[in-house]
């Protein structure tokens, strides 16, 4: 299992999906079993964090797009202070005009891009 896994509708790992799993941690919105929602560790698996939670794979994908894996480690390992974040809060209030499936099919450079 990786921490970009799909929570598929048994709450098991699959692709597909539809059931609710409840609202996601940080936008508030449901979570709908499927491609749309990551796994999150609260602590990154490179540190040995173990606990992981459901998320929107958007919001998954702008908690790394803003913070690195240290600063998770170090201080925004809890759902309040992710949510506390300024480009967090921000995104929060944009993403919740968005439909619970919503992806962002827009291509950001992910960490591997930039070390090149």
């Amino acid at each position: 299992m990786t921490a970009a896994g799909r929570i598929g509708g048994d709450g098991g790992w699959a692709d597909g999906g539809g059931a609710e799993l409840g609202p996601c941690p940080l936008c508030d919105r449901p979570l709908l079993a499927g491609p749309s929602v990551n796994l999150h560790h609260l602590v990154p698996r490179r540190f040995r964090g173990r606990e992981a939670i459901p998320v929107h794979r958007i919001c998954h994908d702008k908690i790394h797009a803003v913070l690195s894996d240290k600063e998770l480690r170090d201080f925004f390992h809890t759902v309040e202070r992710l949510r506390g974040h300024p480009e967090i809060e921000a995104f929060r209030r944009w993403v919740a005009r968005k439909p619970p499936t919503f992806v962002d099919g827009h291509h950001r450079p992910g960490r591997a891009d930039r070390r090149r």
